[in-house]
């Protein structure tokens, strides 16, 4: 492994942590449902929002407060319920196992043992439970009747924290108008962020420059003919 490709790989894993995630009006509510969480209605909660918004970095949040295990909604089916239930548990994307059969079963079966054992439940997805497409009537009617809070996309004063403690993360201390500059063009998520940010990174390092507008401008041109193509 290359020096360059050591730096990258060291800088490149995102903190998850209550203290590493900033909150403004796109995401206070939220923020404060998870905080909450021992008062959620039927002890269970579907956290809403685009990908890039943030939901996987609040789940990381609740699982720390709570002691919970995460789970991928599309692996349900392959693990022990009994067991899950026996825990708090978040279930991420579960709109990803709508049609599956045995994923909704055993997301249904999961429901009902969490809530007969007390535990809290959390969900994910990128729509309100009623566009989660599940085949399920039971399943679909539970879902309906869980409290959703929405995180919205990052706002002008999020996206700033966001970028700003990107680059400090990696040590990297761009020029006085590559903030703005970057906030005005590029697409308002998180994940663009880590992606405009490393890509501008490594280009520095390869290239031997500062980072600037122009170096950004050209970055965000590359990764939008990537995106494109």
């Amino acid at each position: 492994m290359s020096p360059k490709q050591l730096a990258f790989d060291l800088t490149s894993k995102p903190a998850l942590g209550r203290e590493d995630f900033y909150v403004s009006p796109a995401n206070a509510q939220a923020v404060a449902m998870i905080e909450g969480w021992q008062g959620w209605p039927g002890r269970k909660l579907a956290l809403i929002g685009p990908s890039g918004a943030g939901k996987t970095h609040l789940v990381h949040v609740w699982a720390a407060l709570s002691n919970a295990q995460i789970v991928p909604a599309s692996e349900l089916k392959e693990r022990d319920i009994a067991a899950l239930a026996q825990g708090h548990l978040a279930v991420e994307d579960v709109p990803a196992i709508a049609g599956d059969i045995a994923a909704e079963e055993a997301l249904f079966h999961l429901h009902n043992l969490a809530s007969a054992e007390g535990r809290s439940l959390l969900l994910t997805a990128p729509v309100p439970p009623i566009r989660w497409g599940l085949s399920l009537p039971d399943l679909m009617s539970r879902m309906q009747g869980t409290t959703a809070v929405v995180v919205e996309s990052p706002d002008d004063e999020l996206l700033s924290a966001v970028l700003m403690k990107l680059f400090a993360d990696r040590q990297l201390s761009p020029s006085p108008e590559t903030l703005p500059y970057l906030i005005r063009h590029i697409d308002r998520s998180f994940e663009m962020a880590r992606r405009v940010v490393a890509a501008l990174d490594d280009a520095a390092l390869s290239q031997g420059r500062e980072i600037n507008r122009k170096l950004a401008g050209e970055v965000i041109s590359d990764l939008t003919d990537n995106d494109a193509s």
